[in-house]
């Protein structure tokens, strides 16, 4: 755990807890539930990169960070998507 000082786990953790209590709020309200589940994908990204970093960025989980890498391509489309999907729901009342 040599790989980040304690303020930078700090950021990383409390980031990750926020996104999961962010998950969880939207999943109440059945109009934004799609945004959650496009938030997913975002969320296994920080996971996989808090990971790597428990294991002090070892080589043998540097496929951690192509996995982290692909999930905030595949989050950042499918927050994309599920935000146009929210405004075409809006715009047909």
């Amino acid at each position: 755990m040599h790989a980040l000082s304690l303020p930078t786990w700090v950021i990383h953790i409390s980031s990750v807890v926020e996104w999961m209590v962010a998950i969880w709020l939207l999943w109440q309200n059945d109009r934004l539930r799609i945004l959650a589940w496009g938030m997913f994908p975002a969320l296994i990204s920080a996971l996989c990169a808090c990971t790597w970093h428990l294991f002090d960025n070892a080589p043998d989980l540097e496929w951690l960070v192509t996995l982290q890498a692909t999930m905030t391509l595949v989050g950042n489309c499918t927050l994309a998507l599920a935000a146009y999907r929210i405004y075409q729901e809006r715009l047909q009342g």
